[in-house]
């Protein structure tokens, strides 16, 4: 008995590249969501709260009986999304009070502990909706090196752990190069929820975050903190240059007014960068190099 040779869904093999072209490369859920309704429902539920409270009705206004008092109340209608079972997460719409409850919470953290238990509980960006994890830092808590990149791609999603795909192992190498262990520095980035498609941060996000990497920066005290990166280099350091043109050149970070409260700070370019540009490690290098003679005379003071 002849049997006909299994057929491909040609259309399905299509939408699935498509989607991966577009960024979606994660399922979380099982069902879609409808963003836009649920951020237009949060505006609306704000509204109502900042709105004044009704007046009072007048007691001499006729009572209406047309109901019945044993008819039952209207059932409250379904949730934004259309499935009462589907659990609806907050959207955050960032403004001033978002920002001001990240300050707050991020100084009221003593420790890396509580700053990132503080981190977990923040609901005030958007990103940690779409992200699987909440990529606080790694490595070494008394670090004398500190490095900072721009937000956690999908591995990092994946692992809940910064720098660990192919950007975190040249990372590692480079680190090898001038002696560097990578259980021996402190690695973060500025946003700790990786955004969909791996697109960048927005400046409002990134603005939101803010607080905890540099609360993060404040409690490991490092002699050197690194911004891998523009992003990062314009989040920390207030640079509005191009990567290029700064670094390997140094500044000074201050989160007081203290000389404690100083730290040498560079840029460097980021590992990711250097995968696509293999002709830009040279100048790597000689940050590198830079950085292990600025780490070097640090030490000889102490």
């Amino acid at each position: 008995m002849r049997t006909e040779p299994p057929t491909i869904d040609h259309t399905a093999i299509a939408l699935l590249e498509w989607y991966r072209a577009a960024g979606v490369d994660v399922v979380l859920e099982e069902r879609p969501r409808d963003r836009f309704t649920e951020t237009r429902a949060e505006i609306e539920a704000r509204a109502e709260r900042k709105a004044p409270a009704p007046a009072r009705a007048n007691a001499s206004a006729p009572l209406d009986i047309s109901r019945s008092a044993a008819q039952p109340a209207a059932k409250p209608s379904a949730s934004p999304t259309g499935d009462a079972a589907f659990p609806a997460a907050r959207v955050a719409v960032p403004d001033d009070i978002a920002v001001a409850d990240a300050r707050e919470r991020a100084r009221s953290a003593a420790t890396l502990a509580e700053l990132q238990a503080a981190l977990a509980d923040f609901d005030g960006c958007n990103l940690r909706i779409t992200a699987k994890s909440t990529v606080f830092g790694d490595g070494s808590e008394i670090a004398d090196v500190m490095f900072v990149g721009e937000a956690p791609g999908r591995e990092e999603d994946a692992a809940g752990v910064p720098f660990v795909g192919r950007s975190g192992q040249l990372l590692n190498r480079m680190l090898a190069a001038i002696g560097l262990e990578r259980e021996a520095v402190r690695v973060t980035n500025t946003v700790p929820w990786r955004p969909p498609g791996n697109r960048p941060p927005t400046p409002a996000e990134t603005l939101i975050c803010l607080p905890f990497v540099q609360r993060h920066i404040e409690l490991v005290r490092p002699k050197i903190v690194v911004c891998l990166g523009s992003p990062a280099s314009k989040a920390i350091l207030g640079s509005q240059e191009g990567i290029l043109r700064i670094r390997g050149q140094w500044t000074t970070y201050s989160f007081g007014l203290e000389a404690d409260e100083a730290i040498d700070a560079t840029a460097m370019l980021h590992p990711a960068y250097l995968l696509r540009q293999p002709a830009q490690k040279r100048l790597a290098w000689r940050d590198l190099l830079a950085l292990k003679s600025r780490l070097a005379e640090k030490s000889d003071r102490d």
